[in-house]
């Protein structure tokens, strides 16, 4: 039975007035997956020699545990033949546990070949554990009734970090780490333990360079948030500028130009990747 996006698209506008629609966007995703797999005839295993991605990735796919990313929707349209019919409920389902400010950032972060990322608070989403994630996650004020937006948005920052796990065309990402976010410990020993591995694993991927900017370097202009730079297809780029409570995407190329400039800068004041490895083993070993 082919994907009925039409109708898929009537029945969302439909819903769109209504508080708690009947069948959410992630939802309506994970359904679709399993029920083209079940129609195709595939095993799991099948399905993961086809796409190239791993069993228990797609898995947790299918059981609404993870989003994926757009990379993911459009491998799995191309197996089912349905066009654009996963990639367009991926939108869907992104939007819906990102709203407002994040939706053009994300939009952006999930076409594009290179991410540049300074960060001075907080371990990036892209290199966080789960464990980091939902301590992030439910650290600030929230009601009974958000629980489920924030899962939803655990579940998208996890899924995110696919494009830089995948084995066909990795996302290359460059972080910049401010030293002070190693001075902000998770509460469980454990874990925090098991994100520095973390850091230490990706930092080892062909495609992955993280530095520490030591805070003996002193005062810089980027201090105040963080900023991530976007290489996209198309050759051109933009820049996302984030400080705790909104964020705003600059799409502008002499102010993206400004951020690489800066960016460069911390860069190379920074350590060297493996003076990086070095400084995050240490933080091991007196955690």
């Amino acid at each position: 039975m082919p994907f009925d996006w039409g109708k898929l698209m009537a029945t969302t506008t439909a819903a769109k007035p209504e508080a708690k629609p009947a069948a959410p966007a992630r939802k309506r995703f994970m359904d679709e997956l399993a029920r083209l797999r079940e129609e195709s005839g595939l095993s799991l295993g099948a399905l993961s020699e086809r796409v190239r991605f791993d069993r228990s990735y797609l898995n947790r796919l299918e059981r609404g545990e993870r989003i994926g990313d757009l990379e993911t929707a459009r491998r799995l349209d191309e197996v089912y033949g349905t066009g654009r019919g996963l990639q367009n409920l991926w939108w869907l389902a992104k939007e819906e546990a990102y709203p407002g400010r994040y939706q053009r950032y994300m939009e952006l972060e999930s076409i594009a070949r290179v991410i540049q990322r300074y960060v001075p608070q907080t371990i990036p989403g892209i290199l966080q554990t789960e464990e980091y994630a939902r301590e992030q996650l439910w650290s600030g004020p929230h009601r009974p009734e958000e629980e489920v937006e924030l899962a939803n948005q655990l579940t998208l920052r996890i899924g995110r970090q696919e494009k830089v796990r995948r084995e066909e065309s990795p996302v290359h990402a460059r972080f910049v780490l401010d030293e002070s976010i190693f001075g902000r410990r998770l509460s469980d020993r454990a874990a925090w333990l098991r994100q520095l591995q973390r850091l230490i694993d990706d930092a080892k991927l062909p495609n992955v360079t993280i530095q520490v900017l030591p805070l003996s370097t002193g005062l810089h202009d980027l201090l105040g948030g963080s900023v991530a730079l976007l290489w996209l297809p198309d050759g051109t780029s933009a820049a996302y500028q984030e400080h705790a409570k909104g964020g705003e995407v600059i799409e502008e190329p002499e102010e993206v130009e400004q951020l690489k400039l800066s960016y460069d800068e911390i860069s190379a004041r920074a350590l060297s990747p493996l003076d990086s490895l070095e400084f995050i083993r240490t933080q091991m070993k007196e955690g």
